[in-house]
């Protein structure tokens, strides 16, 4: 068998095994590695919460919460687990999950929200003691391609239920309003009257954790300004985050063939473009962001912070790089906040706005010159 070929076809052997392996780690705990010791100038407050650094662990590698002792011992300054469902959900047919040639450093993800469920995951997280701040991806139960649709009403209660479960164990959580590989996932938040409905439904939980909307990169501006105008009065919303688009990117129709969104280097592009429009649009008073797409290196972390990130998330340079890769970032980032004279990260958060504008092309962000 080729290497194209295992990639292609056995890539999700592979992560289950990273899975299975990090989680016998968290259950040892003279296995775990001692966690690199804390850089002042990383050191930030998003929403109450206190972190070591900006850098965490994104949504979609640990999707039932299995093995969080063994991310914080990497080094994160936080962990988001999930995306969780209220039910169990075994997510769309296999194969579904890719991994590109090496050049192009990317992975094509169609497993449609595969997890625990919000109670099974709750049980296992009651005895996990929290190092770092621990972030719960919810999202509403994925019942498979062939299922019918859902009503309104049983996509909020699905939600509800999720976060009154699991908000006890959470530092944060995320609602997860745009999943690219599940039907009812796509096209919710395109309607402001459904997003208005969930967000109203949840705060009669009135949940006591900072809570952030993570969304696709909206294809125009006008809509992405109506999700925020719709949004603007819930006041226990924190901030947002940013989803995988839909669909393949320019100049990867190779793998059109292929079902799923693709993650990695190559959405980058879209990821920035979506950072840019949120941030120039947020109440930056009230409002963070949490940026994710195609982060190998500090100098990428730290590009996202100087666009308005808060902080940065990443999930394919585990796959590219290596575990290890998490202490490379931190302290490589903290040489760059010395070299540019700033003395915390949070003095970097969008000193660059305004230097990207714009492109017509939903998978392209054009530097802007100057």
């Amino acid at each position: 068998m080729t290497g194209v070929n295992w990639c292609v076809y056995n890539a999700e052997w592979v992560h289950d095994r990273a899975i299975q392996a990090a989680e016998f780690v968290s259950t040892h705990s003279w296995l775990l590695p001692s966690p690199p010791a804390v850089i002042p100038s990383l050191e930030t407050e998003v929403a109450g919460l206190r972190f070591r650094s900006p850098l965490g662990l994104a949504a979609g590698f640990d999707k039932s919460g299995r093995a969080v002792p063994f991310w914080a011992a990497l080094g994160f300054g936080h962990v988001e687990i999930g995306s969780i469902s209220a039910e169990v959900s075994h997510g769309n047919p296999k194969p579904r999950l890719w991994r590109t040639a090496q050049r192009e450093r990317g992975i094509i993800v169609y497993y449609g929200l595969p997890n625990d469920g919000c109670r099974r995951v709750a049980s296992r997280l009651s005895g996990v003691r929290r190092t770092v701040p621990l972030g719960i991806n919810i999202v509403n139960t994925n019942r498979g391609p062939g299922a019918p649709a859902e009503t309104d009403d049983g996509i909020i209660a699905d939600y509800v239920e999720s976060v009154r479960v699991l908000a006890p164990h959470a530092s944060y959580l995320t609602l997860n309003l745009s999943c690219p590989n599940t039907c009812d996932g796509r096209g919710f938040v395109s309607d402001s009257g459904r997003v208005v409905a969930l967000l109203e439904a949840v705060e009669e939980l009135r949940v006591t954790r900072p809570v952030f909307l993570k969304v696709a990169p909206f294809g125009e501006v006008s809509g992405l300004e109506a999700f925020l105008k719709a949004v603007e009065r819930f006041g226990y919303v924190n901030g947002f985050g940013i989803n995988l688009p839909p669909g393949k990117p320019a100049g990867f129709e190779h793998w059109s063939h292929l079902p799923g969104a693709v993650a990695g280097k190559p959405c980058e592009a879209a990821m920035t473009r979506a950072l840019v429009d949120l941030y120039a649009r947020i109440d930056r008073r009230r409002h963070s962001i949490l940026a994710t797409g195609g982060v190998f290196t500090a100098e990428d972390a730290y590009r996202r912070i100087r666009l308005g990130a808060t902080l940065v998330q990443f999930l394919t340079a585990l796959v590219y790089e290596g575990p290890w890769v998490v202490r490379r970032m931190e302290s490589g980032l903290a040489r760059l906040l010395e070299r540019d004279g700033f003395r915390n990260i949070h003095d970097a958060i969008g000193v660059d706005c305004g230097t990207i504008k714009r492109s017509s092309s939903p998978h392209r962000a054009v530097a802007q010159p100057g």
